[in-house]
């Protein structure tokens, strides 16, 4: 009962009913991330003017930074062909994926600011009043 409620009012935890209802109807099972985010895409009305339509249904709360790079140029249509797990290997360069922090109690405060623990410093004078004698 929870889980229906959720999935009516609510967009940001899993799918909503009408997602369900259209990935049901209309989408066709591409593949799945290590997150556990399922990918899905429906053949488009118009093939020539308008791509296909692609989507996720992301595996808990819905964070737009949670997909991995492979599938990122995937929903983007960079890439034609969705990266499946024996081909796609991440460049040297690419990190590990870091959760959005942002808005929680472990997101970065650097020192002196309004929320953060550690009060701020009070300003240095960089310079002397003048004073009459």
């Amino acid at each position: 009962m929870i889980t229906f409620l959720k999935q009516f009012f609510s967009w940001w935890s899993g799918q909503t009913l009408g997602l369900r209802f259209y990935t049901w109807r209309k989408g066709e099972f591409v593949g799945q991330d290590e997150f556990g985010n399922r990918y899905y895409r429906a053949p488009s009305a118009l093939p020539r003017s308008i791509a296909e339509r692609r989507w996720v249904v992301y595996n808990g709360y819905a964070e737009a930074s949670a997909i991995p790079p492979g599938w990122h140029g995937w929903m983007h249509h960079r890439d034609a062909n969705p990266p499946s797990g024996d081909s796609y290997r991440p460049r040297e360069w690419e990190k590990p994926h870091q959760p959005n922090l942002t808005g929680t109690a472990q997101a970065y405060r650097p020192p002196g600011s309004i929320v953060g623990s550690a009060r701020p410093k009070p300003p240095k004078a960089d310079y002397e009043a003048w004073q009459p004698e």
